[in-house]
């Protein structure tokens, strides 16, 4: 009876659900790729022993490799969202020129980054690859920072709207519970953002941060997407 309880839970199912789709489990492996960067570096500044570190940067390597085959062909899907974007004449221009500089951003990454797989896997090596992941970075960065100004424009045109609403009528209090659960969303996405620009941005050398703030970064933003796609299944 308690077996059968547990298999027919409703959050079993959620679960299940939740892992069947390919971006919930590329988090989990983000997350658990983030927090290994994350800790090798921390055992590396505690003076660790190199046997207690290389479990933890195999981890790393392993996942982040496993991921990048996740990846494949997801680009395809990136360059339509910027065709429909770009075609969403009744949008806001700026929310629509940055979801366009966004898209291209991420389909761009992604196609480069296919373009290192191989390499990445010792299946076949090629000196260009070093460079090829540099415009993956590039592709990246720009992506990120459209969703940034994206989310920074929202976040402003939030407060021009609550700045007109009358929370002491019916329809006011209404609309000021709306633009609360969308400000927290927009927050939330740019906490995202800002994060995962510590990784490209590092890689390319625009500045300077440590494994340890990388890998608390990505973790961060990581847990964020694990918490996003488990409500988009719910």
């Amino acid at each position: 009876m308690v077996a059968d309880a547990l298999i027919y839970h409703p959050s079993v199912a959620h679960y299940l659900k939740f892992l069947s789709t390919t971006i919930g489990r590329d988090k989990l492996l983000r997350t658990i790729q983030y927090f290994a960067r994350f800790y090798a570096w921390y055992l590396l500044r505690t003076d660790a022993t190199p046997a207690a570190i290389a479990p933890w940067a195999a981890t790393k390597k392993q996942f982040g490799l496993i991921r990048k085959f996740l990846r494949l062909g997801k680009n395809i899907e990136h360059l339509k969202a910027a065709a429909v974007a770009a075609d969403a004449k009744s949008m806001d221009p700026v929310l629509r020129y940055a979801a366009v500089g966004r898209q291209l951003g991420y389909a761009g990454y992604l196609s480069c980054d296919a373009g290192t797989v191989l390499d990445a896997a010792g299946i076949r090596k090629w000196q260009g690859a070093a460079r090829l992941q540099r415009e993956a970075y590039r592709f990246w960065t720009m992506g990120l920072a459209c969703s940034v100004v994206a989310q920074l424009y929202t976040l402003y045109r939030l407060r021009q709207r609550e700045a007109k609403v009358d929370k002491k009528d019916g329809e006011g209090v209404v609309e000021s519970k709306r633009i609360t659960l969308e400000r927290a969303a927009s927050k939330m996405q740019l906490t995202c953002d800002l994060c995962d620009l510590t990784v490209p941005l590092s890689a390319l050398s625009w500045a300077s941060f440590d494994d340890g703030i990388i890998g608390l970064a990505g973790t961060l933003s990581s847990l964020i997407g694990v918490y996003n796609q488990w409500k988009k299944t719910a």
